[in-house]
């Protein structure tokens, strides 16, 4: 009698046992659909939402330095005689921004600095003093931080773009146009922006990122695109 109710008591046992961790399963189960279906929602209720800093980079940005240059370093950079080596845009309070050199990355498409207060020559693009259009891009902020471009888009006609060459020799440019283009058109603009606004004179295109930002696309749905004439050319 002893030896059944102690088998008994024993199955009981085991049942109990498995019927706690099914339990336990079962929540942790429940509780790992309640995490996605959470994740889900949010990126869909921010998707379209502006930011106001940077919170990735728009593409997979390898990692953005959020530290200015030091007024040492800015002195210091050189670049060949006939090559952009420093932008400044009064309004912005932008003062000898770094004119770096950059082409194109493995998508096509225009590389940016690290440093999110340097700014990017396309150097495919034309040269300052020598007529053609100059591309300039920049971002407008890092993960923490507002970056040169940030706000590109207050920029409006007659605002003075100054282009510092190698040589010394300045480059004072007008604001002609300030133009916010949707993301999926932006690839047709670049045709528009690679042209002076006004034929025959030299200029200089500057692009940023701008607009909402599409947490599921990661980038910004908008691209800003300033085109300024050469003054007295």
């Amino acid at each position: 009698m002893i030896s059944a109710m102690s088998l008994k008591i024993k199955g009981w046992r085991k049942i109990i046992k498995w019927s706690i961790w099914g339990i336990l399963g079962i929540l942790l189960l429940i509780f790992l659909i309640r995490v996605a279906v959470f994740e889900h929602n949010y990126y869909f209720e921010k998707d379209g939402s502006e930011r106001a800093v940077a919170e990735g980079a728009e593409e997979a940005q390898e990692e953005l330095v959020e530290v200015e240059p030091t007024i040492m370093e800015i002195q210091e950079y050189r670049v060949a005689a006939d090559r952009p080596r420093y932008l400044s845009i009064e309004k912005l309070g932008i003062e000898k921004a770094r004119v770096l050199p950059m082409g194109v990355n493995s998508k096509g498409e225009l590389s940016t600095p690290n440093n999110i207060f340097d700014v990017g020559w396309y150097d495919a693009s034309g040269k300052p003093g020598q007529g053609g259009t100059m591309i300039i891009d920049g971002h407008n902020g890092g993960p923490h931080v507002f970056g040169v471009f940030k706000n590109l888009p207050e920029l409006v006609k007659g605002d003075k773009i100054i282009i510092e060459r190698g040589d010394g020799e300045m480059f004072i440019y007008n604001v002609v146009e300030n133009e916010t283009v949707a993301l999926a058109d932006s690839d047709a603009y670049m045709k528009t922006a690679a042209k002076s606004p006004v034929a025959g004179k030299e200029s200089v295109t500057l692009i940023s990122c701008t607009g909402e930002w599409s947490q599921q696309q990661r980038t910004y749905l908008s691209r800003q695109f300033t085109r300024a004439v050469l003054e007295n050319s």
